[in-house]
């Protein structure tokens, strides 16, 4: 989920870069909003870097899956890329990639559905998807 730009406004330089990445994990919550979920990801090649409302990321080769259930809606997307670049200057975000991003999500905040990298969101964050390449606007 992107974060809202009074929590980045005034956010430090940071970078950071890998060579290989995998990761997975499981979380419930029962905070404010109980959810549960489960996330994996494995790649070769992230580069990222963020100042203030500015972020911007590049990444080779990579696989993630995904899933969300909570009492505000549920998700599940599974996405596998060639490659791809991105950058976001805060609401307004450009992504140009080679993707086969497929899944749904539907909760309060919107939906999304994407088949083969091809897609939409309409919502707080509004979105068109083709082939893994992306521009979106995040008005939340």
């Amino acid at each position: 989920m992107k974060k809202a730009i009074i929590d980045t406004i005034d956010r430090e330089g940071a970078a950071s870069a890998d060579f290989t990445y995998a990761g997975a994990r499981t979380y419930t919550t029962g905070e404010r909003i109980p959810k549960a979920g489960a996330f994996a990801e494995a790649g070769v090649g992230r580069a990222k870097a963020e100042y203030s409302l500015f972020e911007a990321e590049a990444k080779g080769p990579n696989a993630v899956a995904g899933a969300e259930v909570s009492v505000l809606g549920a998700s599940a997307i599974a996405r596998a890329e060639v490659a791809s670049a991105s950058a976001s200057a805060g609401p307004v975000g450009v992504k140009v990639g080679l993707g086969v991003d497929t899944g749904a999500s539907v909760g309060v905040d919107g939906i999304e559905a994407k088949f083969l990298g091809t897609g939409y969101s309409i919502g707080t964050k509004t979105s068109v998807s083709v082939l893994g390449s992306e521009v979106s606007c995040s008005v939340m």
